[in-house]
């Protein structure tokens, strides 16, 4: 099911580049990004993290190989959809994208909102499970960027780790 979820992901990000971009905003007082930041021309503001991602949920490698990291990344970021994995579930959480605003240290995404969904063994009613990333709202997610190729996901509690960009092949 992973593979076909990286096939998914891969095929997205190049049908992505044929395809004119979704409905992505950038906020009109949060411009002006870092240079290298700033999205090539008809690409959407969060260009920069399409691919995977490992850490996060664990503290990143140090090192790390291609086929170790695509074989179970922790985050995919699509020009339409993130996705996310899960400790407790084999598939991968999929929120499309409603919005990626440019902020100054990254890039800030709107979800489309989520019903809540039932816990498997929850007991005292609806719980949101794996919804979000673990942030105060579910349906916002604020990436910092650290380096080319490391992020942290500040205030979710899903993700206490920073996130590093799987190697190419």
């Amino acid at each position: 099911m992973r593979r076909l979820v990286l096939r998914f992901a891969a095929l997205a990000t190049l049908a992505g580049a044929l395809l004119p971009p979704p409905a992505v905003a950038q906020a009109a007082g949060k411009k002006a990004p870092a240079p290298a930041q700033v999205a090539a021309p008809g690409q959407p503001p969060h260009a920069w993290l399409f691919g995977t991602w490992t850490g996060g949920l664990f503290p990143p490698p140090s090192h790390l190989t291609a086929e170790a990291c695509l074989g179970q990344p922790v985050v995919i970021f699509t020009r339409d959809v993130v996705l996310r994995a899960t400790l407790i579930d084999q598939l991968y959480v999929q929120r499309l994208i409603v919005t990626a605003l440019t902020t100054p240290s990254g890039t800030q995404f709107q979800f489309t909102s989520t019903a809540p969904a039932i816990a498997p063994g929850a007991l005292l009613g609806p719980v949101r499970a794996g919804v979000g990333f673990g942030c105060e709202n579910p349906d916002v997610l604020e990436v910092q960027r650290r380096s080319d190729n490391q992020i942290s996901f500040p205030n979710c509690s899903d993700f206490p780790y920073p996130l590093v960009r799987c190697p190419s092949r």
